[in-house]
C-alpha cells in the first residue's frame, strides 16, 4: 500500500514540458500572424477610405447633379409663367348710328347766293327794315353753326396689335403633374440627402464644433 502511493505521487509531480520546437515556432507564429492581421486590418482601412470618397462622390452627382436638379426644376417650372406677346392682325366691321352734336364754322368755297333773305339797312335819309332781297356771299366766308345729326356708320376696321400674355403654370393644367414628379423624387431626394458629404460629417454630424471643425477643416 505504501509502494502504490509513492507511485502515484511520483506520476502526479512530474512536469510535461512542451517540445523544443514549439518553443522555437511560437514567437514566430504569432509575429507572423500579427504582420497578416495589421497588413489586413491597414487594407481594409484603405479599402473603406477609397469606398467612403467614392461615395461622397456619387452623393454629390446625385444630390447636386441629377435627383436635385430634377427636384429644384420642377419646383421652378411649377412657379414659371408663360410670358409672350401675341400679334394680332384681323378686319372688325363697325356698324353703329354717331350722333354729333357740335359747334363750329365753316368756309364758303365759292360764291353762295341767298335768295329771298331779308335785309334792314339805315343810312342817310334811307331806311330799310326787313325788306326782302338776293344776297351774295362771297367765297372765303366764314360762317359758325351748330351741328346737330345723327351719322350712320357702317365700315370694316382693319386692326393690328400686339398682345401682351402672361399665364401662371400653376393655374394650368400643368400644376398637378409638376406638383406629382416633385412628390415622385422628394423622398430619392431626401434620402440620398441624409447620407454624409464628407469624412467630417461622418465623424462630427451636420453641425460639428469647434474642435470637430479644426481637425477636418484641411478638407
Amino acid at each position: 500500500m505504501h509502494h502504490l502511493n509513492h507511485e502515484y505521487t511520483a506520476t502526479e509531480t512530474k512536469t510535461i514540458r512542451p517540445p523544443k520546437i514549439l518553443k522555437l515556432v511560437g514567437p514566430t507564429f504569432w509575429t507572423f500572424a500579427s504582420l497578416i492581421s495589421l497588413t489586413v486590418n491597414l487594407i481594409l482601412v484603405i479599402v473603406v477610405i477609397l469606398l467612403g470618397s467614392q461615395l461622397f462622390a456619387l452623393k454629390k452627382t446625385f444630390r447636386d447633379e441629377l435627383i436635385g436638379k430634377l427636384y429644384h426644376n420642377f419646383a421652378l417650372m411649377d412657379r414659371a409663367s408663360i410670358k409672350t406677346t401675341i400679334p394680332v392682325s384681323a378686319t372688325v366691321p363697325a356698324r353703329f348710328d354717331l350722333p354729333l352734336e357740335t359747334d363750329t364754322t365753316v368756309v364758303l368755297i365759292s360764291d353762295t347766293t341767298i335768295r329771298g333773305a331779308k335785309v334792314s339797312l339805315a343810312t342817310g335819309g334811307l331806311s330799310i327794315f326787313s325788306a326782302p332781297t338776293d344776297i351774295v356771299l362771297p367765297a372765303g366766308t366764314q360762317l359758325p353753326i351748330h351741328l346737330s345729326l345723327v351719322v350712320p356708320v357702317d365700315q370694316l376696321i382693319p386692326v393690328s396689335l400686339e398682345v401682351p400674355v402672361d399665364i401662371p403654370l400653376n393655374q394650368t393644367e400643368l400644376h398637378e403633374p409638376f406638383i406629382g414628379l416633385q412628390e415622385t423624387i422628394a423622398p430619392y431626394y431626401q434620402m440620398i440627402d441624409r447620407i454624409p458629404g464628407s469624412w467630417a460629417e461622418v465623424f462630427c454630424g451636420t453641425s460639428p464644433g469647434v474642435f470637430c471643425k479644426s481637425i477636418f477643416s484641411s478638407e
